[in-house]
């Protein structure tokens, strides 16, 4: 498992990653993101790094637009979207002490101990009384963890260690490749005595060597010996939940398909669902043959 953490305040322009104008309606939202969603999932580009950038950027993008409340805090603060709490908090303190619904500072800075953000909402160090009595949500963590694709077949628990503390989580079978979900205050310390932040755990699904995912259907390739796909016979082939027979059919054709039912990946959050397992059939042609067996064929090609 590869654990790696960090913070981004770098502004992206989400209207722009899915394609839509500002004025764009939760309908316009959800098709655009679907429609790129499957365009450039990383199932279909298994070795395409920017595919898969692409991929969380559209994750990042719909999860912030589809949700009303983050699209009008990212429409009024751009990039400090995720500090609006802090902006609108500390606005209101302001108002509520001076009596009025909108003031500018200017002049010189105090130079002290406080940041930027404090000096523009609080206006330099004559209010830094105050400043230190208002409490500030901490900042958000973002972190990615990489895994194989048996490692969430089935629920498991999963220690992460996040600025020196141990935090025990569940990883949900069926978490699919870019997928995020949130841990609610294991980010940041807050400011003053306010709430910590949340951490976000973006999961890197690695693609199992023997099967493919695609959505919650797995693929297979297994290979066939000629005699048993012209006569007909039994095989057995390795499946996530373990070994399972299979009858091939006489005169079973090269590249052929089986559908095996719910053995496919979990569905997500339910809980005895499954998507299916397809079995594409490589039939292999025998090498190093007898004279024999060379005239075997050679009286079959006369039949």
């Amino acid at each position: 498992m590869f654990l790696n953490i960090y913070q981004e305040m770098t502004f992206i322009d989400y209207y722009k990653i899915l394609g839509i104008e500002k004025n764009a309606t939760a309908v316009d939202i959800k098709n655009a993101y679907r429609k790129l969603a499957r365009k450039f999932h990383p199932d279909l580009h298994p070795n395409d790094a920017d595919a898969k950038k692409n991929f969380q950027q559209i994750n990042e993008a719909n999860e912030v637009l589809s949700n009303t409340e983050k699209r009008k805090k990212y429409d009024k603060y751009g990039k400090d979207w995720q500090n609006a709490d802090k902006f609108e908090y500390a606005n209101q303190s302001n108002e509520q002490s001076s009596g009025f619904r909108e003031q500018e500072y200017s002049g010189a800075r105090s130079g002290g101990d406080f940041s930027d953000f404090f000096e523009s909402m609080f206006g330099g160090s004559a209010n830094t009384d105050r400043s230190r009595s208002v409490k500030f949500r901490g900042e958000d963590y973002n972190a990615k963890i990489q895994l194989n694709l048996s490692d969430v077949y089935i629920t498991r628990k999963q220690t992460l260690t996040i600025n020196g503390k141990n935090i025990r989580i569940t990883i949900p079978a069926g978490i699919e490749n870019g997928q995020t979900i949130k841990i609610p205050g294991h980010g940041g310390t807050g400011i003053n005595g306010g709430p910590n932040g949340d951490l976000f755990i973006t999961f890197s699904i690695a693609n199992h060597e023997e099967f493919k995912r695609l959505g919650n259907d797995l693929f297979v390739q297994k290979e066939v010996e000629l005699y048993t796909a012209v006569l007909g016979g039994e095989i057995t082939i390795d499946t996530l939940s373990g070994k399972v027979k299979l009858k091939v059919s006489p005169e079973t054709q090269n590249e052929s398909k089986v559908k095996l039912k719910r053995r496919g990946f979990p569905v997500y959050k339910m809980d005895g669902q499954f998507g299916d397992l397809y079995v594409t059939y490589k039939v292999k042609i025998p090498t190093n043959l007898t004279e024999k067996q060379k005239d075997l064929f050679t009286e079959l090609s006369k039949l």
